[in-house]
């Protein structure tokens, strides 16, 4: 290699090394004052980092301060050998500089360097200086010498326990001293310094500092206030790993043009241009992202989680204003563990944990009992269930059953419970993870303190829609109070005119005057009928024959368009309700599909008997409903698309459903028209004759 080559190397080498050493070196400064250790390793550093930097420099060409240059070396030396008696003296307190011990072999260390310092300062410690012969080389190989015994006392004066922490700065200071041991006695074997191994002396002092790092890190005794976020140490090693594939594609490109002759350009353009593509689809990879921070948290840090980034992440996303809190809820769970989506699930007074919303995966369907033995383990234990490991070793999970719709949902993972005060609020089904994640104690609690946040989040939430529809119910009473205090003028105006009616009844102007006040009685009562829609007159609850409700509501919409149309397939069920308010119920289901549906469509209710009771289905070709619409406005009261709606037909009809012991469904889709279902418990007459005999009893 010719003499340029190896100034250019030599010139990098200790750019490097500099580069390096000053990075670790600057953090460590913040905390010198109560850190010995700290202060000494932010000084060998740092002396280093100059020291190197005066080497590239006058390999570069610079002019060369062979006093400056031998003076920081011999401080650098120093300052490396005072880090290790401190390391080996075992400093405890942080007002205690030096132990006792220490202090004799420390005094005659530095009178040493002090010595050396003054050689130095007279030009004897220069390698050129010929006036002491061998001394100056010999004496650099007794530093190293020395250098490297207090490194094996460092490593031997620690107990197994302690070695772990220092195992690696010992390894990167020994290298340091090994490698000057090595140049200084092959200059002493050859009396010169060989140019290839003092320009790699930079390169390998940069490789121990990667091994200093890891020993800050696993060591309490001289750490820096200063740390490496994980998202830092992402991005850097993204783009540490970015640079290293390009370089390699580079190269290979190279070859590719080198032989491949006249197709060489083609083949290293086309080479480079798919790399660049397998590069992005790499990067933009939400698998490959997930798997890089898994390996970062796993090989880097103490603890799998930033826990100040991810708390701020959860909160930020929980917090973001508009609706939809269930589906974020479900992702800042799911971005705890990379999963990809997930369903959640909310106690509702039904007494049943019904689908309140989906995010990334298919939405549920299923619902689960509250006093079911899921739920039952759920909020007794507070466990995240791990579905995995619940098919393969069931025996760790007491006597769980896990309900058949879990296992049978796509990609089941965890089921991570909502508790609330001790209470089962709800849980949280996720999917598998985009990278494999060993759950540990750690996860495991996280999950679970993230799952009660959600919850009292979605309990605040209810509770606040909760308070704003007592306050619409409030304005609706006081509505209604104007109201009655219409009816009772509209009462005294048929009065005063009942009183007339004896003494006027022969003049025909009276007779005009009547028939309009009746007339214009008549409108304002029917518009109050329409604003008071809800009935105060509460019926005892007798025994109906469904088939024969159904058919009076629709016979009472028999004048719209289009006809309803009635198919009784199942006659003689029977119900224990309130004739006039389940008549209102499916009146009103009917009324809406009706003016759904256009003139030219159709509407059709049928009646018929299923495992669960009976059945009324009306079913509309009109416009349709979509998901998110049925999910949060459809049976909210007092939120209306019509113009004269007061948007509480439907929720009336599913509390009153609700009440029976029934439930009322529904499935739509834009465009493709609307099905609610009327589920009704049936009246038996077994069921009557066992409740007479346990009562007779």
């Amino acid at each position: 290699m010719d003499a340029t080559s190896l100034t250019s190397i030599a010139v990098y080498s200790h750019a490097l090394a500099a580069v390096c050493f000053l990075v670790l070196g600057l953090p460590m400064l913040a905390g010198w004052r109560t850190r010995p250790h700290g202060a000494a390793l932010a000084a060998a550093c740092l002396l280093t980092s100059v020291w190197m930097a005066l080497l590239a420099w006058a390999a570069h060409g610079g002019a060369l301060w062979s006093v400056a240059s031998d003076m920081l070396g011999l401080l650098r030396n120093a300052a490396w050998m005072l880090f290790l008696g401190l390391l080996a003296g075992r400093v405890t307190s942080q007002h205690s500089r030096l132990p006792l011990r220490l202090r004799p072999p420390a005094a005659a260390a530095a009178l040493g360097f002090g010595v050396l310092l003054a050689l130095a300062l007279l030009g004897w410690w220069d390698l050129a200086y010929t006036g002491l012969g061998l001394a100056p080389v010999t004496l650099r190989v007794g530093l190293a010498i020395g250098g490297m015994l207090l490194v094996e006392q460092v490593y031997r004066s620690r107990s197994l326990q302690e070695r772990w922490a220092v195992k690696f700065a010992c390894l990167g200071i020994g290298a340091i001293f090994a490698y000057d041991f090595y140049l200084y006695s092959h200059a002493m074997l050859f009396r010169e310094i060989d140019p290839d191994i003092w320009a790699a002396r930079g390169i390998v002092n940069a490789i121990a500092v990667p091994l200093l790092a890891v020993a800050l890190g696993r060591s309490k005794l001289w750490e820096s206030p200063l740390a490496v976020s994980r998202r830092a140490m992402f991005h850097s090693a993204a783009l540490f790993g970015s640079a290293i594939y390009l370089l390699a594609m580079g190269s290979a490109g190279y070859y590719l043009r080198f032989f491949g002759g006249s197709w060489g350009a083609v083949m290293q353009v086309a080479f480079l241009f798919g790399a660049l593509i397998v590069l992005a689809g790499v990067l933009f990879s939400g698998s490959f992202r997930a798997r890089l921070k898994v390996f970062i948290s796993k090989h880097f840090y103490s603890y799998n989680y930033d826990y100040r980034e991810e708390w701020l992440r959860f909160t930020r996303t929980l917090s973001e204003p508009g609706p939809g809190l269930g589906e974020r809820a479900i992702e800042a769970v799911a971005a705890l563990v990379e999963s990809p989506g997930g369903v959640l699930w909310l106690r509702r007074d039904s007494g049943r944990f019904e689908p309140a919303a989906h995010w990334q995966a298919p939405a549920a369907s299923s619902s689960e009992p509250a006093d079911s033995a899921f739920c039952q383990f759920l909020e007794s234990s507070q466990w995240v269930i791990d579905v995995q490991e619940f098919a393969h070793t069931p025996d760790k999970y007491d006597a769980l059953v896990l309900p058949e719709w879990v296992a049978s949902y796509p990609r089941a993972w965890l089921v991570v419970p909502l508790i609330l005060h001790a209470r089962l609020f709800g849980f949280v089904l996720l999917q598998t993870s985009r990278s494999p994640i060993k759950l540990n104690w750690e996860i495991i609690d996280l999950l679970e303190i993230a799952g009660s946040q959600a919850a009292s989040q979605l309990a605040q939430q209810e509770a606040a829609d909760a308070l704003t529809v007592a306050r619409q119910f409030e304005s609706f009473n006081r509505m209604s109070t104007f109201v009655v205090h219409d009816l009772k003028n509209l009462v005294a105006q048929l009065s005063l005119m009942n009183a007339n009616a004896a003494r006027h009844k022969d003049n025909p102007e009276f007779q005009a005057d009547m028939l309009e006040t009746i007339d214009l009685s008549v409108q304002k009562m029917k518009l109050l009928l329409q604003k008071l829609s809800r009935t105060t007159n509460q019926e005892k609850p007798v025994l109906l024959a469904i088939d024969e409700v159904v058919r009076q509501a629709v016979a009472l919409k028999g004048a719209f368009e289009p006809h309803p149309q009635l198919r009784i397939e199942a006659r003689g069920l029977r119900v224990l309700a309130e004739r006039e308010r389940l008549e209102r119920v499916v009146g009103h289901l009917v009324q809406n599909a009706i003016e759904a549906t256009p003139r030219t469509g159709s509407v059709t209710v049928r009646v018929t008997e299923t495992a669960d009771g009976g059945l009324v289905e009306i079913v509309d070709t009109g416009e349709g409903m979509s998901e998110e619409f049925i999910r949060e406005r459809l049976f909210k009261p007092f939120d209306s698309t019509k113009s004269a709606g007061m948007g509480i037909g439907v929720f009336e009809s599913r509390e009153y459903i609700n009440e029976l012991g029934g439930s009322l469904e529904v499935s739509s889709r834009p465009g493709h028209g609307t099905t609610f279902r009327v589920l009704l418990p049936l009246y038996r007459q077994e069921a009557q004759q066992a409740q007479a005999a346990r009562s007779a009893a």
